[in-house]
């Protein structure tokens, strides 16, 4: 079940059904297990979970580059584009110019034995119809953009601080206008300072230039101030999706409760409370709710059924505590 329902027309993204598989011995690895999920023009959506339940492989499969996993059911569209019905050519131009990525670790996947401009130019030229006079042109107005000198086009990566690596990497992402901008742990690796810095920036540009946002990350706490909604996502699911404000302050699910809970204290008794044990094998997926072997208040139903996104007041959220009581 996808969302609360919404105006098509207000959507740029729209995802319905996905499954998306990797090869595995035996049994295939559904790194996402039949995701619904919709990205309205101007939104900033924050993509939550820990790591591998399948958030990376989602954002990746919205540029088609999910190999060696593929798309084995559903449907994606962006901006009214079938993405996974685009040839090689039309993919290329999509690439870019419709949807981009940061990267995870992104400052690191930058070519240390070229220059900025020229990593830049390449990017433009590749996925456009700009020719490279134009492109450099560019790249100027493009480092002015996320606060880095213009002077700086003709520095090498390792000339440059690790903040500044991060927003060459999103003003590379923002080089051909595009209405989707898919963000990968933007801050992974940077100190407290640069991150408010680097998601600052993120959200100043979102709002400049219009643009669609979808964030990955696995700290929620970073998204009360940067998303308008929340999806948190568990063993390849969406399990609770709802307005930001609402997700962190009356959470649904339990494992959102938790994530929440994960959150240290910064009072004079600081705490940290974890999730007590692992996240789901989605080669062998527990049956029934994937969250229940770790969850207080998992009954009968819950190690037999697998719940739907259930309606829960402000929020949506997979969970049988909700048809049955509330949490």
């Amino acid at each position: 079940m996808a969302a609360k329902a919404q105006d098509s027309q207000d959507n740029l993204v729209e995802i319905m059904d996905l499954v998306v598989e990797y090869p595995n011995q035996g049994t295939p690895l559904r790194a996402v297990d039949h995701v619904s999920l919709e990205v309205k023009r101007g939104e900033v959506l924050g993509l939550v979970g820990e790591s591998g339940c399948g958030k990376t492989t989602l954002g990746l499969t919205l540029l088609r580059m999910n190999a060696p996993g593929r798309v084995t059911g559903g449907s994606v569209q962006v901006d009214s584009v079938d993405i996974l019905s685009l040839g090689k050519e039309e993919l290329r131009r999509y690439r870019w110019e419709k949807t981009s990525m940061v990267f995870q670790s992104a400052m690191n996947a930058l070519d240390p034995v070229k220059t900025i401009e020229s990593q830049i130019v390449e990017t433009m030229v590749q996925h456009s119809n700009t020719n490279k006079e134009a492109a450099r042109r560019k790249v100027r107005d493009l480092l002015s953009i996320v606060h880095i000198d213009p002077t700086r086009a003709t520095s090498y990566p390792h000339e440059l601080s690790g903040g500044m690596k991060q927003r060459v990497v999103i003003a590379m992402a923002l080089c051909l206008s595009p209405k989707l901008l898919i963000a990968d742990e933007p801050t992974t690796a940077l100190d407290v300072v640069v991150q408010a810095g680097i998601l600052r920036t993120i959200k100043r540009l979102q709002e400049e230039m219009g643009l669609s946002v979808i964030i990955i990350t696995h700290d929620i706490s970073i998204m009360s101030e940067m998303s308008n909604r929340i999806a948190v996502m568990y063993g390849g699911k969406i399990v609770e999706i709802g307005p930001t404000k609402d997700i962190l302050e009356s959470p649904m699910h339990p494992y959102t409760q938790a994530l929440l809970r994960a959150i240290p204290d910064l009072g004079d008794k600081a705490t940290i409370k974890g999730i007590p044990g692992a996240p789901p094998n989605l080669a062998d997926p527990p049956k029934g709710c994937r969250f229940h072997p770790r969850c207080p208040h998992a009954f009968e139903r819950c190690r037999n059924e697998s719940p739907e996104l259930i309606d829960a007041g402000p929020t949506m959220a997979a969970c049988w505590l909700v048809e049955k009581d509330g949490v």
